[in-house]
């Protein structure tokens, strides 16, 4: 078992059985969704699926904190090294990597990628991208990132047999519900955890849309997740 706790928008930690916590995209400072009063007790690797503010912006604070592994694309691991980031791996789409005690595969997803500097500049930050994550029990995770569906999520699905999935459902800037409720299926993936969701008026997809398109898939199950509550998979 491993546990899991969604901390608003597009931040969670996966805490495997052993202890080690894998921190996805931390945004803490200026998340609307994000916990009050929830406070990180360890981290051990971060992974950072893009460049945007909601996705990067405690990379680097949490870094010099707590030292852990860092895994990112190229470009964007160039640039945290720069800020001072240590144990960065940056990595490309495509390949896989072992850090700690998973094994991670970076995979394709559909947006843009920049980072913003302190003034105000933005720069180029690389491809986006998800990762498929295989815990030490040999199950298998993807975590989607910012992403539209896009018909490869098939091939997701053949190479690396994930049975859970986390997966933007907001609509505007990544796909809504009805896009997620067709990746669920090509993914073929047991169980889905929506994420991007709610944090601000533009991001109108919900969970239950996500499964009212899904009441004819009934091995398709959307577990919808409350900030810091943390649970059991």
């Amino acid at each position: 078992m491993i546990d899991i706790t969604w901390l608003g928008h597009a931040t969670y930690t996966l805490r495997l059985s052993s202890g080690e916590v894998i921190l996805i995209d931390p945004w803490i400072d200026g998340n609307p969704s994000y916990p009050k009063d929830y406070k990180l007790d360890r981290v051990d690797v971060i992974l950072v699926t893009h460049g945007h503010g909601d996705h990067i912006t405690n990379v680097i604070p949490l870094a010099k904190e707590f030292s852990p592994q860092v895994v990112a694309n190229f470009e964007t691991s160039v640039w945290l090294e720069k800020k001072g980031v240590k144990n960065v791996v940056g990595m490309n789409k495509g390949g896989t990597t072992k850090v700690g005690p998973i094994s991670v595969t970076m995979t394709h997803a559909v947006h843009s990628n920049s980072i913003t500097e302190e003034d105000g500049t933005v720069i180029y930050g690389g491809e986006p991208a998800g990762f498929v994550v295989k815990l030490p029990d040999r199950r298998s995770v993807y975590c989607a990132g910012d992403t539209g569906v896009f018909s490869d999520m098939q091939l997701i699905a053949r190479l690396y047999h994930p049975e859970l999935a986390f997966l933007p459902i907001g609509d505007f800037y990544t796909m809504g519900p009805k896009e997620a409720a067709l990746a669920v299926q090509m993914l073929d993936v047991r169980k889905i955890i929506p994420v991007h969701w709610g944090t601000f008026p533009v991001l109108t997809g919900r969970p239950e849309k996500v499964a009212e398109l899904l009441v004819n898939h009934p091995n398709n199950e959307v577990w919808t997740l409350e900030p810091g509550k943390t649970v059991q998979w």
